[in-house]
């Protein structure tokens, strides 16, 4: 009986320490984000009627502005998440609602379906204060229970699946285009069909992610393309979600058995599985709620093994999951759990930034933030929970003592917490309280490790004019750190827009929290800084440090003038000055590039008061006589005439715009590379060097900045670092505008005739012998001094016509493009922008005919790979396939999806109208079509044999660019353009264009030849042509099949489908049996077996065959009898009329 006593003594104790040890001991350092609960949905859901046993909400979806609640009762209930305001019901007489998606990217959107399997989306009509309206009714799962929807992230459409594993795509006609458009209803689109139900479907960038009750599939919907994810199977709900990340491909993760997930690239190859099993025997963290208070339980559990049945993705590179026990968070990517907290009975989530909505079993609804700690208890500390916010301090005193904390809780905010406290009933708390207080890291602690974070986390440079520019560096710190530093780089226009963001954000939670009693005003002024209030660690706006800057050099340059004018100097020191100060003005220009105007203005008044003359008479003068001369026809149409007039002109715009010693460098250059086919001497060259060299000494310096430029001028400088410094984006002068059009006229067409120097280092006619080494090097430094001068489109053309091999001059054009767009506002948004962003940005774009947008979709594809090209097809024909194929030299596969994502985009009916256009020259067919069968293809030896011959039922196969290869080849062209695409698809194995093309070269025996070895009746028919048209077609078809051995292709692996309950199906293969009842059909059965009789053929016929010509034996005299018999009704009818 004491042992009892005792035994339940100690049981007592025991109870009571771990009661006191869960209330008093905080959470595990690692553990800094909480899950919070501050209000009640309760009130929310007995206001609309949807907390009774008989009607209860069924589906829950949220969006930005919507939290969509589906009821048992066929109702969709609509409230605005701001102010919780209840807006709209929608009514069905379809059944139940058992899912709802609302659309992502258009709030005008709503997609239900109901429990008899039809699917609806509403169109609510928002903007134009209209009724909401049903826009489409899908029947297509009639029958079957809806399992899956999601919306597509770019365009008005949804995807379904259902429980018998078929997915399906509904696209929708906005009425916001008109009425005509809204009209036009879509078909449904059948997607695929999975070998089980579907639990989970995904979408991003143009690839559905299917998640089913065995495994998981990637679809390309724009190629319709299908790939399977790993190769082991399962069995249960696991869900699957795409996990974007910024500046690179997004990633996949799979659910899998034993608390496992797959990681998975863009396209679908696993790339590691990581295992959450033993990291989740660590205990869970409370839940913060206003319903209980919060305690933590230290004493871990053992490793859970349990299915994830969703994967969705949630902000800041978090994966949510969930099972009846709790909520799951993990960070994938680092394989750690952020946090998993008990919460019962969950249905489902909908996620929307760091907001969950969870609705539970008995169709409740919970609604959870997840946040930082700290930032948790200043939204307690907003609603007056005055011991829940202190509980939780205490729970994560490390979170809240740590210095990242002082922006969101400083000091005076938690001895306000403390004050608050009731003295009496709350002691330990307040005790707990100041412990933390005191151990709290003092603000300047805070600000040092800001400032010493600097250097590592950010890099500067220091520009000519004595600029200090900083570079910080995104990502590498903790987020809110990062933001901290780049909000002191930003201009005054990008923080109070940043500030305005952040009041909208701020504005918005408290209308969601209109229920609870607090002072907005009062909280706000606590946590943000008004805009008039001057910081004084906000530094000055670049604009404004640039315009000082310009305007002190400004001052220099006039002042400088002002004292050349007062001496008295000869007429050609005068000159020199007015060529230094013209240079200083350059100088000012490149480094003001956004001022180039007013600076050349500026420059413009200083040289009116000194010179009498045009500086530019000499060429303003040839540019006259040569656009002369070119008037003559006689000169225009004679090629060498041409390039005399312009031979004697170029010197005039070298001297003009003080290009000789770069002239002569590239002179030099093109003689050492053609040395092997020239005689002059090698001493010619040096003593010109020589006298080069002692030219550039000679010139006196104006300030520090032009001496180093001249000294990269120098001659014995090597070719890359000349063409690096020397390339002008930028007039070095003035250009008046009635000679400006000419002169860009006559630089342009210098480069289309490869005229690029006169009368030193190349003589006329020498451009057509030079190599084409020595002459892309020429044109490359032609291009880098005459920039500004050319004509951009001409220039593309020219590059593509007559350089189509040398890739050093297109990349030097786009090297040029890219100098003169380095400062355009797009150049930084593709830089540090997401993919979204990037791409309103380029579709805002108003002169889409300008050659510059080139340089920015140059950008773009650097960046963001096979994902940017699938982003500008829209964008044709400013981006043409000839610009895309430049920049994926590297990778012809990039350039092949995107020519046929190209194609698809058009109507059935433009789109070899659209192909033929592209195809200039018309040798870009073969090109096209030798890269479209070779990429994406089956494997050549599944096609081909060791012979040649076609592989039985290897015209089976899937191609990727199948579509593509079709109409490559139905285009029109000459005989020997098609017998080359001819050898081209008999050699890939691409059979069922070579067929075709074999019909069209009139190659009747060759293409019944390859149908034999294909294996395949189904090619013989009257829609292709490919059917024997004579007798002696049909004898040499029958001997061919005859002589064939079927045997030994009987016995080959066959591809596709051709058995029937595992037998071999031999009704459809080529055999002599099967072309007699081929001919029988047509001609009748008596004449087809005296044909087989005449050919020699000796061949023993089923008892099909025969069953097959009694019934064509019975039909044929059936209807020859119908023939006599409305013969004789004819005659009698007619008889009756005479009489």
């Amino acid at each position: 009986m004491d042992i009892a006593n005792e035994q339940g003594f100690n049981t007592v104790v025991d109870g009571s320490f771990r009661e006191a040890m869960m209330s008093t001991t905080p959470v595990p350092e690692s553990c800094n984000h909480v899950l919070a609960e501050f209000d009640s949905m309760d009130p929310l859901l007995s206001a609309i009627r949807l907390d009774s046993i008989r009607l209860k909400c069924t589906c829950i979806s949220v969006s930005r502005k919507w939290l969509a609640l589906g009821s048992s009762a066929g109702g969709l209930h609509l409230i605005q998440k701001d102010g919780w305001k209840q807006r709209l019901i929608l009514t069905h007489k379809e059944g139940a609602i058992s899912r709802v998606a609302c659309c992502p990217h258009d709030e005008d959107y709503v997609a239900v379906a109901t429990s008899q399997g039809f699917v609806v989306v509403w169109e609510l009509n928002q903007e134009r204060r209209g009724k909401p309206e049903r826009v489409y009714v899908s029947s297509e799962h009639k029958g079957k229970q809806v399992t899956a929807m999601c919306w597509d992230t770019a365009i008005l459409r949804i995807f379904v699946g259902d429980d018998i594993g078929k997915v399906s795509a509904i696209k929708i006609n906005s009425s916001k285009q008109g009425k005509a458009v809204a009209f036009v209803m879509f078909p449904v689109q059948l997607i695929t069909t999975v070998d089980s139900r579907v639990v989970q479907l995904d979408y991003l960038d143009g690839k559905l992610l299917v998640s089913s009750f065995t495994r998981c599939y990637l679809c390309d919907t724009e190629r319709e393309k299908f790939w399977k994810i790993g190769n082991k199977e399962r069995e249960g709900d696991y869900g699957a979600c795409f996990f974007p990340i910024k500046s690179q491909q997004p990633l996949i993760y799979c659910a899998r058995p034993g608390s496992r997930m797959w990681e998975v690239n863009f396209e679908g190859k696993v790339l590691s599985t990581h295992q959450f099993k033993h990291l989740l025997s660590s205990p869970p963290l409370p839940l913060i709620s206003h319903r209980f208070d919060p305690t933590y339980d230290p004493r871990g559990g053992s490793s859970q093994s349990i299915p994830f049945p969703k994967l969705l993705f949630i902000k800041d590179q978090h994966v949510i999951t969930w099972t009846e026990r709790g909520i799951f968070i993990f960070i994938p990517q680092n394989v750690q759990v952020l946090l998993w907290c008990e919460v019962k009975d969950v249905l489902d989530i909908a996620v929307s930034k760091h907001e969950l909505f969870c609705l539970h079993v008995d169709g409740r609804i919970s609604h959870f933030y997840l946040l930082p700690a700290e930032r948790c208890v200043e939204r307690l500390m907003r609603r007056e929970m005055w011991g829940l916010a202190a509980t939780v301090c205490h729970l994560f005193n490390h979170s809240i003592v740590s210095s990242r904390a002082r922006k969101t809780l400083p000091v005076d905010k938690l001895e306000h917490l403390k004050g608050q406290l009731d003295i009496s009933t709350q002691q330990d708390l307040i005790s707990q309280l100041e412990d933390i207080v005191s151990k709290l890291e003092p603000l300047e602690s805070a600000c040092s490790s800001r400032r010493s974070s600097i250097s590592s986390h950010e890099s500067f440079n220091i520009l000519d004019c004595g600029i200090y520019r900083v570079i910080s560096r995104r990502g590498s710190h903790s987020d809110e750190d990062s933001s901290s530093l780049y909000s002191q780089t930003l201009s005054e226009d990008d923080r109070l827009k940043e500030f305005s963001m952040t009041q909208e954000e701020e504005q918005a939670e408290m209308d969601n929290m209109s229920h609870a009693s607090m002072n907005t005003d009062v909280d706000r002024n606590e946590t943000l800084l008004p805009f008039h209030i001057s910081l004084p660690f906000r530094p000055a706006s670049p604009r404004v440090s640039l315009q000082a800057v310009r305007e002190s050099v400004t001052k220099f340059v006039r002042k400088t003038t002002e004292k050349i004018g007062n001496l008295h100097m000869s007429s050609d020191l005068k000159q020199d000055s007015e060529l230094k100060d013209e240079d200083q003005q350059c100088e000012v220009a490149i480094i003001t590039s956004s001022y180039v105007e007013e600076t050349e203005v500026d420059r413009t008044d200083s040289y009116s008061g000194l010179t009498e003359t045009d500086p530019l008479q000499e060429l303003r003068e040839a540019t006259a006589a040569a656009i002369a001369q070119l008037q003559d026809s006689c000169i225009v149409f004679e090629v060498d005439c041409l390039k005399k007039v312009l031979q004697k002109w170029l010197p005039n715009l070298e001297t003009a715009f003080n290009i000789k010693r770069e002239v002569s460098s590239l002179n030099n250059l093109s003689t050492s590379l053609s040395m092997h086919s020239s005689d002059e001497p090698e001493e010619e060259n040096s003593e010109e060097a020589l006298l080069k060299n002692n030219e550039i000494q000679t010139v006196n310096d104006i300030d520090s900045c032009e001496e180093g430029e001249r000294l990269l001028l120098n001659q014995n400088a090597n070719v890359e670092e000349t063409r690096e410094h020397v390339f002008r984006i930028h007039p070095p002068c003035l250009i008046p505008a009635d000679i400006s059009k000419d002169v860009m006229d006559l630089t342009t067409l210098c480069f289309e005739l490869n005229v690029f120097a006169a009368g030193e280092g190349i003589s006329e006619g020498t451009s057509e012998s030079l190599p084409m080494e020595t002459l892309s090097s020429l044109a490359c430094h032609f291009m880098e001094d005459y920039f500004f001068l050319l004509d951009l489109k001409r220039l593309k053309h020219s590059i593509i016509t007559c350089y189509p091999n040398c890739l050093v001059v297109w990349d030097t054009y786009i090297q040029g493009l890219k100098e003169m767009t380095q400062s355009h506002p797009v150049t930084s948004v593709i830089e540090d922008g997401e993919l979204k962003n990037v791409m309103k940005v380029l579709k805002g774009i108003q002169s889409w005919d300008s050659p510059l947008v080139l340089a920015h979709i140059v950008r773009f594809y650097e960046k963001y790979g096979e994902s940017a090209l699938r982003a500008i097809v829209p964008f044709y024909p400013s981006i043409v396939p000839s610009d895309v194929k430049q920049l994926c030299r590297e990778n012809p596969a990039h350039f092949v999806a995107y020519l046929d994502r190209l194609v698809k985009s058009k109507p059935e009916n433009e789109r070899l109208p659209l192909l033929s256009s592209l195809l200039q020259p018309e040798t870009l067919r073969l090109e096209w079509l030798q890269l479209a069968v070779s990429l994406d293809a089956p494997h050549k030896d599944s096609c081909v044999d060791a012979e040649g011959k076609p592989r039985a039922h290897s015209h089976l196969f899937t191609w990727g660019y199948a579509h593509l290869i079709s109409l490559l080849i139905k285009l029109p062209g000459d005989s020997a353009t098609t017998e080359k695409m001819a050898d081209i698809c008999r050699c890939h194995g691409f059979w069922l264009g070579y067929l075709s093309l074999c019909l069209a070269l009139e190659q009747r025996e060759e293409a019944f030849t390859t149908v034999v070895y294909l294996d395949d009746m189904s090619l013989l028919n009257d829609q292709k042509g490919l059917i024997p048209a004579t007798l002696d077609e049909w004898k040499f078809l029958l001997q061919l099949a005859h002589n064939c051995n079927s045997e030994s292709h009987h016995h080959e692996e066959h591809n596709g489908s051709d058995t029937v309950n595992g037998s071999l199906d031999c009704s459809n293969c080529v055999s002599v049996e099967n072309l007699v009842l081929l001919l029988a059909k047509m001609i009748g059965p008596d004449s087809a077996m005296m044909l087989v009789q005449d050919c020699g053929l000796t061949t023993e016929f089923t008892e099909r065959f025969t069953a097959v010509c009694n019934i064509l034996k019975i039909a044929e005299k059936r209807q020859r009898a119908l023939i006599q018999s409305m013969l004789e009704k004819c005659d009698r009818f007619l008889w009756s009329q005479q009489a």
